[in-house]
Protein backbone atom coordinates (compact mmCIF):
# COMPACT_ATOMS: atom_id res chain seq x y z
CA UNK A 1 0.00 0.00 0.00
CA UNK A 2 3.08 2.73 0.93
CA UNK A 3 4.43 1.33 -2.61
CA UNK A 4 1.25 2.20 -4.37
CA UNK A 5 0.27 5.27 -2.58
CA UNK A 6 3.58 7.11 -1.80
CA UNK A 7 6.75 5.66 -4.08
CA UNK A 8 5.05 4.85 -7.30
CA UNK A 9 3.73 8.60 -7.66
CA UNK A 10 7.04 10.30 -6.08
CA UNK A 11 9.12 8.22 -8.22
CA UNK A 12 6.65 8.76 -11.54
CA UNK A 13 7.05 12.41 -10.88
CA UNK A 14 10.23 12.60 -10.99
CA UNK A 15 10.90 10.12 -13.95
CA UNK A 16 8.29 12.36 -15.77
CA UNK A 17 10.45 15.74 -15.17
CA UNK A 18 13.27 13.50 -15.94
CA UNK A 19 11.80 12.97 -19.36
CA UNK A 20 10.37 16.06 -20.62
CA UNK A 21 13.61 17.88 -19.24
CA UNK A 22 15.91 18.88 -22.24
CA UNK A 23 19.34 17.21 -22.11
CA UNK A 24 17.66 14.54 -19.81
CA UNK A 25 20.01 15.22 -17.10
CA UNK A 26 19.09 13.22 -13.86
CA UNK A 27 20.65 15.73 -11.18
CA UNK A 28 19.08 18.66 -12.92
CA UNK A 29 15.90 16.82 -13.15
CA UNK A 30 16.08 16.33 -9.05
CA UNK A 31 16.66 19.54 -8.40
CA UNK A 32 13.66 20.68 -10.58
CA UNK A 33 11.96 17.85 -8.66
CA UNK A 34 12.64 19.06 -5.45
CA UNK A 35 11.49 22.44 -5.76
CA UNK A 36 8.43 20.77 -7.09
CA UNK A 37 7.75 19.10 -4.02
CA UNK A 38 8.60 21.86 -1.71
CA UNK A 39 6.45 24.49 -3.77
CA UNK A 40 3.17 21.73 -3.27
CA UNK A 41 4.07 21.92 0.34
CA UNK A 42 4.00 25.44 0.46
CA UNK A 43 0.58 25.74 2.20
CA UNK A 44 1.52 23.44 5.09
CA UNK A 45 5.42 25.02 5.52
CA UNK A 46 3.79 28.38 5.78
CA UNK A 47 1.22 27.26 8.09
CA UNK A 48 4.00 25.35 10.71
CA UNK A 49 6.12 28.92 10.17
CA UNK A 50 3.30 30.98 11.13
CA UNK A 51 2.51 28.68 14.26
CA UNK A 52 5.77 28.52 15.22
CA UNK A 53 6.06 32.75 15.32
CA UNK A 54 2.62 32.36 17.18
CA UNK A 55 4.34 30.25 19.70
CA UNK A 56 7.37 32.24 20.14
CA UNK A 57 5.06 35.65 20.51
CA UNK A 58 3.53 33.80 23.03
CA UNK A 59 6.29 33.56 25.52
CA UNK A 60 6.17 36.29 27.50
CA UNK A 61 2.89 35.12 28.65
CA UNK A 62 3.55 31.25 28.65
CA UNK A 63 6.29 32.29 31.72
CA UNK A 64 3.84 34.50 33.65
CA UNK A 65 1.30 31.70 33.40
CA UNK A 66 4.25 29.29 34.89
CA UNK A 67 5.26 31.93 37.93
CA UNK A 68 1.63 32.89 38.75
CA UNK A 69 0.56 28.79 38.82
CA UNK A 70 3.77 28.06 41.32
CA UNK A 71 4.31 24.73 40.37
CA UNK A 72 0.54 23.58 39.98
CA UNK A 73 0.78 21.43 36.76
CA UNK A 74 -2.95 21.29 36.78
CA UNK A 75 -3.60 24.93 36.95
CA UNK A 76 -0.63 25.85 34.37
CA UNK A 77 -1.88 23.14 31.59
CA UNK A 78 -5.21 24.54 31.98
CA UNK A 79 -4.47 27.84 31.88
CA UNK A 80 -2.11 27.26 28.91
CA UNK A 81 -4.68 25.18 26.89
CA UNK A 82 -6.78 28.59 27.30
CA UNK A 83 -4.33 30.66 26.15
CA UNK A 84 -3.55 28.49 22.96
CA UNK A 85 -7.13 28.54 22.45
CA UNK A 86 -7.89 32.05 22.87
CA UNK A 87 -4.76 32.90 20.39
CA UNK A 88 -5.73 29.80 17.83
CA UNK A 89 -2.86 28.30 18.36
CA UNK A 90 -1.63 24.91 18.56
CA UNK A 91 1.86 23.77 20.22
CA UNK A 92 1.59 20.52 18.09
CA UNK A 93 0.56 22.55 14.49
CA UNK A 94 4.39 21.41 12.88
CA UNK A 95 4.08 17.59 13.39
CA UNK A 96 1.91 17.17 10.75
CA UNK A 97 3.96 19.14 8.23
CA UNK A 98 7.73 17.01 9.42
CA UNK A 99 5.77 13.38 9.06
CA UNK A 100 4.81 14.61 5.47
CA UNK A 101 8.54 15.44 4.53
CA UNK A 102 9.76 12.09 6.16
CA UNK A 103 7.34 10.08 4.37
CA UNK A 104 8.09 11.86 0.53
CA UNK A 105 11.81 11.17 2.09
CA UNK A 106 10.84 7.64 2.44
CA UNK A 107 9.08 7.32 -0.53
CA UNK A 108 12.43 9.17 -2.83
CA UNK A 109 14.82 6.97 -1.00
CA UNK A 110 12.68 4.02 -1.90
CA UNK A 111 12.52 5.23 -5.68
CA UNK A 112 16.17 6.19 -6.05
CA UNK A 113 17.41 2.69 -4.59
CA UNK A 114 15.54 1.26 -7.71
CA UNK A 115 17.09 2.95 -9.88
CA UNK A 116 20.01 2.68 -8.44
CA UNK A 117 20.37 -0.99 -8.67
CA UNK A 118 18.22 -1.57 -11.51
CA UNK A 119 18.21 1.49 -14.08
CA UNK A 120 15.60 -0.58 -15.81
CA UNK A 121 13.02 0.00 -13.52
CA UNK A 122 12.59 3.58 -15.23
CA UNK A 123 10.65 1.90 -17.74
CA UNK A 124 9.20 -0.63 -15.62
CA UNK A 125 7.63 1.05 -12.68
CA UNK A 126 7.19 3.62 -14.41
CA UNK A 127 2.98 4.74 -15.57
CA UNK A 128 1.70 4.29 -19.12
CA UNK A 129 1.46 7.62 -19.88
CA UNK A 130 4.71 8.14 -18.44
CA UNK A 131 6.63 5.23 -20.73
CA UNK A 132 5.05 6.62 -24.10
CA UNK A 133 7.14 9.57 -23.77
CA UNK A 134 9.74 9.93 -26.56
CA UNK A 135 12.75 9.92 -24.35
CA UNK A 136 11.56 6.52 -21.83
CA UNK A 137 11.00 5.06 -25.10
CA UNK A 138 14.48 5.38 -26.36
CA UNK A 139 15.66 3.95 -22.59
CA UNK A 140 13.52 0.73 -22.68
CA UNK A 141 15.35 0.16 -26.20
CA UNK A 142 18.62 0.88 -24.88
CA UNK A 143 18.89 1.19 -20.81
CA UNK A 144 22.71 2.25 -21.55
CA UNK A 145 21.74 6.02 -22.68
CA UNK A 146 20.54 6.52 -18.85
CA UNK A 147 23.26 8.60 -16.85
CA UNK A 148 22.73 8.99 -13.09
CA UNK A 149 25.26 12.07 -12.98
CA UNK A 150 24.94 15.81 -12.23
CA UNK A 151 25.61 17.70 -15.02
CA UNK A 152 28.14 15.04 -16.14
CA UNK A 153 30.44 16.01 -12.60
CA UNK A 154 29.02 14.25 -9.95
CA UNK A 155 27.81 9.97 -10.22
CA UNK A 156 24.71 10.28 -7.67
CA UNK A 157 24.97 6.55 -7.73
CA UNK A 158 27.50 6.73 -5.37
CA UNK A 159 27.98 7.51 -1.75
CA UNK A 160 30.16 10.03 -0.36
CA UNK A 161 31.86 7.15 1.83
CA UNK A 162 31.99 3.62 1.01
CA UNK A 163 34.62 0.25 0.82
CA UNK A 164 36.79 2.58 -1.79
CA UNK A 165 37.32 5.70 -0.08
CA UNK A 166 36.05 8.96 0.10
CA UNK A 167 34.50 10.43 -3.62
CA UNK A 168 34.76 13.82 -2.86
CA UNK A 169 32.17 15.27 -5.18
CA UNK A 170 29.62 13.70 -3.16
CA UNK A 171 31.20 14.77 -0.06
CA UNK A 172 30.86 17.97 -0.87
CA UNK A 173 27.10 17.77 -1.47
CA UNK A 174 26.71 15.86 2.14
CA UNK A 175 28.83 18.68 3.87
CA UNK A 176 26.27 21.71 2.08
CA UNK A 177 23.41 19.64 2.75
CA UNK A 178 24.34 19.47 6.28
CA UNK A 179 25.45 23.06 6.23
CA UNK A 180 21.95 23.90 4.92
CA UNK A 181 20.14 22.10 7.76
CA UNK A 182 22.24 24.29 10.50
CA UNK A 183 21.66 27.30 9.37
CA UNK A 184 17.65 26.42 8.39
CA UNK A 185 17.19 25.21 12.19
CA UNK A 186 19.33 28.58 13.27
CA UNK A 187 16.85 31.00 11.42
CA UNK A 188 14.10 29.57 13.67
CA UNK A 189 15.91 30.62 17.02
CA UNK A 190 16.33 33.97 18.18
CA UNK A 191 19.44 34.61 19.73
CA UNK A 192 19.06 36.04 23.15
CA UNK A 193 21.71 37.20 25.73
CA UNK A 194 20.23 35.80 28.37
CA UNK A 195 19.84 32.02 27.13
CA UNK A 196 21.82 29.98 29.07
CA UNK A 197 23.19 26.47 28.12
CA UNK A 198 21.73 23.54 28.71
CA UNK A 199 24.47 21.86 30.57
CA UNK A 200 24.36 24.96 33.16
CA UNK A 201 20.36 24.60 33.56
CA UNK A 202 20.59 20.68 34.39
CA UNK A 203 23.58 21.72 36.82
CA UNK A 204 21.23 23.84 38.78
CA UNK A 205 18.42 21.34 38.63
CA UNK A 206 20.86 18.37 40.09
CA UNK A 207 21.61 21.39 43.20
CA UNK A 208 17.88 21.56 44.24
CA UNK A 209 17.22 24.14 42.19
CA UNK A 210 13.58 24.66 40.51
CA UNK A 211 14.35 24.81 36.93
CA UNK A 212 11.81 26.81 34.03
CA UNK A 213 10.73 23.93 31.73
CA UNK A 214 10.20 26.47 28.69
CA UNK A 215 13.86 27.52 29.27
CA UNK A 216 15.21 23.78 29.74
CA UNK A 217 13.12 23.52 26.07
CA UNK A 218 14.50 26.28 24.24
CA UNK A 219 17.89 25.17 25.32
CA UNK A 220 17.02 21.53 23.80
CA UNK A 221 15.96 23.21 20.58
CA UNK A 222 19.18 25.04 20.45
CA UNK A 223 21.18 21.69 20.95
CA UNK A 224 19.43 20.14 17.94
CA UNK A 225 20.47 23.00 15.90
CA UNK A 226 24.03 21.09 16.34
CA UNK A 227 22.31 17.52 16.33
CA UNK A 228 20.01 17.12 13.19
CA UNK A 229 23.13 18.24 10.82
CA UNK A 230 25.63 15.85 12.47
CA UNK A 231 22.95 12.97 12.15
CA UNK A 232 21.94 14.04 8.58
CA UNK A 233 25.60 13.88 8.06
CA UNK A 234 25.82 10.17 9.43
CA UNK A 235 23.03 9.14 7.49
CA UNK A 236 23.52 10.62 3.87
CA UNK A 237 27.06 10.05 4.05
CA UNK A 238 26.28 6.04 3.43
CA UNK A 239 24.18 6.63 1.09
CA UNK A 240 24.04 7.59 -3.02
CA UNK A 241 24.43 11.06 -3.15
CA UNK A 242 21.33 11.80 -4.96
CA UNK A 243 19.78 11.67 -1.57
CA UNK A 244 22.11 14.37 -0.32
CA UNK A 245 21.13 16.44 -3.31
CA UNK A 246 17.56 16.29 -2.69
CA UNK A 247 18.13 16.80 1.34
CA UNK A 248 20.36 20.30 0.13
CA UNK A 249 18.07 21.62 -2.33
CA UNK A 250 15.24 20.85 0.07
CA UNK A 251 16.96 22.48 2.99
CA UNK A 252 18.16 25.38 0.08
CA UNK A 253 15.00 25.81 -0.74
CA UNK A 254 12.90 26.07 2.75
CA UNK A 255 15.53 28.59 4.15
CA UNK A 256 14.21 30.85 1.43
CA UNK A 257 10.89 30.05 2.38
CA UNK A 258 11.25 30.56 5.77
CA UNK A 259 13.23 33.90 5.48
CA UNK A 260 9.96 34.84 2.97
CA UNK A 261 7.72 34.65 6.00
CA UNK A 262 10.38 35.71 8.53
CA UNK A 263 11.66 38.79 7.55
CA UNK A 264 9.43 41.60 8.24
CA UNK A 265 8.82 39.93 11.82
CA UNK A 266 12.44 39.28 12.74
CA UNK A 267 13.37 42.18 14.69
CA UNK A 268 9.96 42.22 16.58
CA UNK A 269 9.93 38.74 17.31
CA UNK A 270 13.69 38.79 19.10
CA UNK A 271 12.32 41.66 21.73
CA UNK A 272 9.52 39.31 22.30
CA UNK A 273 11.95 36.31 22.55
CA UNK A 274 13.81 38.54 25.20
CA UNK A 275 11.01 39.93 27.05
CA UNK A 276 11.22 43.82 25.16
CA UNK A 277 8.16 45.15 23.83
CA UNK A 278 7.92 45.57 20.61
CA UNK A 279 5.84 48.94 20.50
CA UNK A 280 7.74 51.84 21.50
CA UNK A 281 5.45 53.32 24.36
CA UNK A 282 7.14 56.63 24.71
CA UNK A 283 5.46 57.06 20.89
CA UNK A 284 2.15 56.24 22.22
CA UNK A 285 2.48 58.90 25.52
CA UNK A 286 3.57 61.55 22.99
CA UNK A 287 0.68 60.84 20.64
CA UNK A 288 -1.53 61.63 24.02
CA UNK A 289 -0.42 64.48 24.48
CA UNK A 290 -2.56 67.61 23.70
CA UNK A 291 -0.52 70.79 22.61
CA UNK A 292 -2.68 73.63 22.91
CA UNK A 293 -1.76 76.51 20.14
CA UNK A 294 -0.84 79.76 21.66
CA UNK A 295 -3.74 81.31 19.71
CA UNK A 296 -6.43 79.28 21.73
CA UNK A 297 -4.79 80.57 25.02
CA UNK A 298 -4.32 84.45 24.11
CA UNK A 299 -8.16 84.02 23.18
CA UNK A 300 -9.11 82.70 26.60
CA UNK A 301 -7.47 84.95 28.23
CA UNK A 302 -8.82 88.44 27.51
CA UNK A 303 -11.92 86.81 28.38
CA UNK A 304 -10.93 86.01 31.83
CA UNK A 305 -9.77 89.61 32.11
CA UNK A 306 -13.39 90.50 31.16
CA UNK A 307 -14.68 88.79 34.23
CA UNK A 308 -12.59 90.11 36.30
CA UNK A 309 -13.35 93.75 35.40
CA UNK A 310 -16.97 93.06 35.57
CA UNK A 311 -16.59 91.57 39.63
CA UNK A 312 -14.53 95.12 40.29
CA UNK A 313 -17.43 96.96 39.00
CA UNK A 314 -20.05 95.00 40.77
Amino acid sequence: MFTTIIVRPIFNLLVLIYGILPGHNFGLALIIFTIVIRLLMWPLVKKQLKQAKAMRELQPEIKRIKKASKGNRQQESKLLMELYKEREVSPFGSIGTLIIQLIILIGLYSGLRKIVYDPKEIVGFSYTFVQHLSWIKHLAVNIGNFHSTLFGFVNLNRSALSKGGIYWPAMVIVVASAATQYFQSKQLMPSSKESRKLRDILKEAGSGKQTDQSEVNAAVGRSTRYFLPVIIFMVTVNYPSALSLYWFMGGLVAFVQQWYVLREDESSLEKVAVGVPSKDVSSIVEAEIVDVPEKTKQQKSPKRKNVKKQKRKK
